[in-house]
């Protein structure tokens, strides 16, 4: 999956796959993980957001399905 650097202090890059709905993000520590049945609309909020890791811990952590890679 193609990821797109972001501007965080946490976060380094994320990454959309529409087909199966899966958003992939790799951390400033190195890990990656993909999060499971999330929205086209989230990602894009995620990346229009003025900050990624905000919006991550609000709309993403603790709400999706997940596997780190």
């Amino acid at each position: 999956m193609n990821r797109v650097p972001v501007t965080s202090s946490n976060l380094v890059s994320v990454g959309y796959d529409p087909q199966n709905s899966t958003l992939e993000i790799e951390f400033s520590g190195g890990s990656i993980y993909q999060y499971f049945d999330v929205p086209q609309g989230v990602y894009d909020e995620l990346l229009a957001s003025s900050s990624h890791g905000q919006f991550f811990s609000a709309q993403i952590k603790g709400n999706y399905r997940f596997a780190k890679l």
